[in-house]
Order: structure tokens, then sequence, then C-alpha cells
């Protein structure tokens, strides 16, 4: 992988991870439609995908630094008062149960799925899929506002922060986009789009951060300066910026966006450019 290739790479990171058109079915697709010659099982991918999850994390943990440094304070008994230390408390269960699902699904299934369904063709047809489970979701989300089911995070119980979770560890499957599993839970129990945004940017955090700190002593057992060459060059830390940054302004964008659109079927057009995007690539794939 070159300097090009590994900055647009670290670029689709830092957007498909936020956006709700799959990051894995993206990384799965491209280079198979670009001619990437990816070895994923080379000494020197592995330093690449750590760098590039810790990147994105820390890009979520900076834009919501006010919201962690508030929840933690909750825990520690110094909030400002005790409505806001129930409220933070209960947002901190929520996201506890809600991480549940991936993290057990993640250690049982992950490595079983990925080696079932991770080729180009198969993460395409998943890409379908998601547009699909989006397109749907608004149509359940509007159905439910027309009978007036409205709610907030701080009306939410533990049941239904663990089926946001469950809908987030779709996301196993290449094609499938965590954040917009866990956006349309959300806006299907009730919730406003920016707030299921929100939630679902929460709930990513710890997952992803967990994704590249779980690789790292498999790092470790790489060969002698394979890794310690990629770490040591500009191609990685430019990378892992570059997935920092565009996670950054892709979180703040997202939050604008479903904010200003809350009326308009925000998940459409994503939608649609799952079904165009993973058609076209489905199409040239088969022909190919």
């Amino acid at each position: 992988m070159n300097f090009t290739e590994a900055v647009t790479a670290a670029v689709l990171q830092g957007i498909t991870e936020l956006f709700p058109v799959s990051s894995l079915g993206h990384a799965v697709i491209l280079p198979a439609l670009l001619h990437w010659r990816v070895n994923e099982h080379a000494p020197r991918f592995l330093p690449f995908i750590v760098v590039l999850h810790v990147g994105t994390a820390t890009a979520l943990l900076l834009y919501f630094w006010r919201t962690w440094l508030s929840l933690a304070q909750a825990l520690l008994g110094f909030s400002a008062t005790k409505r806001r230390m129930r409220e933070e408390r209960h947002l901190f269960l929520l996201l506890v149960v809600g991480t549940i699902p991936a993290v057990l699904i993640g250690f049982t299934f992950e490595k079983t799925v990925r080696d079932l369904f991770a080729s180009p063709v198969i993460a395409a047809a998943f890409l379908l899929a998601n547009g699909g489970v989006l397109f749907a979701g608004e149509r359940l989300s509007r159905r439910g506002k027309k009978a007036g089911m409205r709610r907030s995070l701080a009306e939410a119980n533990w049941r239904e922060a663990l089926l946001i979770g469950l809908f987030q560890s779709t996301a196993f499957l290449p094609g499938i986009s965590r954040s917009g599993a866990s956006m349309v839970g959300g806006i299907i129990l009730g919730l406003e789009h920016e707030e299921a945004a929100r939630f679902s940017f929460l709930l990513a955090t710890p997952v992803i951060a967990g994704a590249g700190v779980l690789e790292i002593p498999k790092l470790l057992h790489t060969p002698a300066g394979a890794g310690a060459a990629l770490l040591s060059g500009p191609i990685l830390w430019t990378a892992g910026i570059a997935a920092g940054a565009t996670a950054f302004a892709s979180t703040a964008f997202l939050l604008r966006y479903f904010r200003a659109y809350e009326e308009r079927a925000p998940l459409d057009p994503f939608a649609w450019y799952c079904w165009l995007f993973g058609g076209l690539a489905l199409l040239r794939l088969l022909v190919a």
C-alpha cells in the first residue's frame, strides 16, 4: 500500500465509520474495484489498522469530551446537582448495556463471520441490504411519530439500550453500517435523529477503541522490525491523523445534518447511496 492508497483508505475510514454506509463494506469493496494490492495478512497491515481505529476513536473522544467528563464526574459523585447525576449515570448505564452485545458477539463470532462473508461481492450485497435497513427505519420512524411516539434517552430503559446494541452488532457483517444500524434502532424506539446519532457515536467509541486495542498484542508478535518500520514512518502517522480529522469533521457534520433535516427522512439519501454504489459495485464485480 503506497502513500496515496494509505491516506485514501484513512479518509474513507474516517467518513464511513460515522456515516451510515459501512466502513467495513467499503474497505472490502473499494480495493477490489480499484485493484489495490492489499495483503491483510502482511506484517505491515496490522499497525495500519490499529492506528486507523485509534485515530477514529480519539476523534470521537475529543468531540464528546464534555459528555465523557460529565459521565466520569457523575460516577465519582461530583455532578453539580443530584438530577444531573441521575441523568448522567442513567446515560452511562445505557452505554454499558448497549456495548455488551458487540463485546460478546465480537469475541465469539467476529472472525468466523468476517471470514465467511468478507468477499467484495457479498459485501456489496450487504450494502444493498444496508440501504433497505435505513429506508425501512425511516418509514417505521414516521409511523411512530404519527402515533405520537417521541422519546428521549432519559426515558429509555436498559432493554431498549440492549436492543440498540444488538442492532449495532449487525455491523460485523461487511456492508452493514454500525452507525446506521444503531441509529435505526434508536429512531424506531422514538428518538430524534440527532439524539439517536449522538448515542450511536458515543456507543461506537469504546467499540472502535477496543477493536484497535485488541490488535496490539498481535502487533507485538509481528516479525521483528516489520511493525516498527511502519510505525516510525510518515505514512502510518499521516493516515492516523487523516482518519481522526475526517472522523471529527464527519461527526460535526452529521449531528448538524440530522438536526436540520429531522422532518425530511434524513437517512434516505444514505439509503439511496448504498443502493447505487452497492448495485454498481455488485454489477462490476460480477462481470469482471
